[in-house]
């Protein structure tokens, strides 16, 4: 699995603040670093519209059928995906879950059943079948393409939602990538102090936050 940032407006933490100011008409108190205290006064107060004049977009690879069907669900984005329909998907490669490749004989099950799909698929293409009905065989392992672009209300609602012991692994390790992506870019927005004061599991995400997100990338 691969996220990348692909874009986001500019500075988009004076963004917000330089738009939160039109509700108090107070521009002047606006400074080179005055949205580091008052962005999270407005997580704290819930001011969270405001936070919608960001966005940034991602692209994940290499995530399976099962996780985008969870992603795409959150309405308020925008996305783009890998089509099945058009994109032959012969000898597809597959996800392959911890708990089936720690365990020998659900790993031959696996694989062996992976293997008659792919041949199956293949087989009803040299029949003149068209992908877009071939692609009924595909199982939900299959690994997609997308993109995804969501504002900053949106995303802290993602990472909330996702970044959850009760989350499916697989799209909660996506979202801890996009949550380390988002605070690279806006550390105020993307800290701790919303979910502080908003989240059901706070604690799991602080340990999550201190472990994986805050730390810094060697690339840096």
């Amino acid at each position: 699995m691969e996220v990348i940032l692909l874009s986001h407006n500019p500075d988009p933490e004076k963004h917000i603040e330089f738009n939160a100011r039109i509700c108090y008409d107070s521009h002047e108190k606006m400074s080179d670093d005055s949205y580091i205290k008052f962005l999270p006064t407005l997580l704290k107060n819930g001011h969270l519209s405001i936070f919608e004049h960001s966005t940034a977009s991602m692209h994940i690879t290499g995530i399976s059928r099962a996780a985008s069907h969870q992603l795409v669900r959150h309405r308020i984005a925008s996305f783009t995906q890998r089509s099945q329909r058009y994109v032959t998907e012969t000898q597809f490669e597959y996800i392959i879950p911890d708990s089936v490749s720690d365990n020998p004989e659900a790993l031959v099950l696996y694989e062996t059943t992976m293997k008659s799909l792919q041949d199956s698929y293949h087989r009803l293409l040299e029949m003149g079948i068209r992908k877009e009905d071939a692609r009924f065989l595909l199982p939900n392992a299959t690994p997609t393409t997308l993109t995804i672009t969501a504002n900053f209300r949106e995303w802290l609602h993602i990472i909330d939602l996702r970044v959850s012991r009760h989350a499916q692994w697989e799209i909660r390790d996506m979202t801890v990538k996009i949550w380390k992506l988002l605070y690279h870019i806006a550390p105020v927005v993307f800290g701790l102090t919303y979910f502080e004061h908003w989240s059901k599991d706070f604690e799991y995400k602080q340990t999550v936050f201190m472990k994986e997100v805050s730390v810094l990338d060697p690339r840096d």
